[in-house]
């Protein structure tokens, strides 16, 4: 009897081993899985047969890049962080501008709106930092921060009409309509690519965005591209062809 019950124990024991076993199996099948997604997403790009024409978004932040390197991993375009608000400049702007053209890139500017400030100093902002060149690409304007948080109270028809004076401005000094790059968060509170006539500039990672209601120009398709031509994750960014 004491050899039965021993058995049945040494079965249990065993049984419970092979279970630990198949658990630890799956679990490390599982965080193999998910080291190759993270992997992946952060070195994807789209297919170039979809999306032959593709580029960056760089600024300060990025650091020092090899704008030759780039140009070699596929980047036909860049758009230079040029300036925000009412004061701000891009500290390495005339450094990245002058480094993409000498690469053979095509180049535009950037600039990050933001509603507490005035229009009309935001764009003489963008115009005296951004040279008047007709060969450049249509200027892009980043809305993002919304004015709820704004040291004056900002309604939503203010944002509006200041936007639209930035815009005049800035099209005036250019030559060129401005493309809008709306993030999900300043369309979902002012669903503003419903209201403006502008191409679109959108951003999701991984998946093409369809959160604007309306066809897009260009997509920031992942934002924080792996790579060693700059310091930080490229801002990698497809044309609809």
């Amino acid at each position: 009897m004491a050899r039965k019950g021993g058995t049945r124990r040494g079965g249990r024991a065993g049984g419970r081993r092979l279970l630990w076993q198949a658990l630890g199996a799956l679990l490390l099948a599982a965080m193999i899985a998910g080291a190759w997604g993270w992997w992946h997403l952060r070195h994807w790009t789209p297919e170039r047969s979809a999306y032959p024409l593709q580029g960056v978004e760089i600024g300060a932040d990025d650091g020092e890049v090899s704008w030759p390197s780039l140009k070699a991993i596929g980047a036909d375009f860049a758009y230079i962080d040029a300036s925000a608000s009412a004061f701000a400049r891009d500290p390495r702007f005339v450094a990245n501008f002058e480094a993409a053209r000498a690469a053979g890139m095509q180049v535009g500017a950037l600039h990050r709106y933001d509603p507490c400030q005035p229009a009309g100093s935001q764009a003489a902002n963008f115009v005296t930092t951004v040279p008047r060149d007709a060969k450049l690409l249509p200027p892009a304007v980043e809305l993002d921060m919304v004015a709820d948080g704004c040291p004056v109270k900002v309604g939503d028809a203010r944002v509006e009409s200041e936007l639209m004076t930035f815009l005049n401005q800035v099209e005036t000094h250019t030559g060129k309509p401005v493309i809008l790059k709306v993030t999900p968060a300043f369309q979902a509170r002012y669903a503003i690519a419903h209201k403006l006539d502008r191409n679109l500039w959108l951003v999701q990672n991984r998946f093409e965005p369809g959160y604007a209601g309306r066809p897009w120009t260009m997509w920031t398709a992942n934002g924080a591209l792996a790579n060693e031509i700059a310091r930080g994750g490229l801002r990698w960014v497809v044309v609809l062809p």
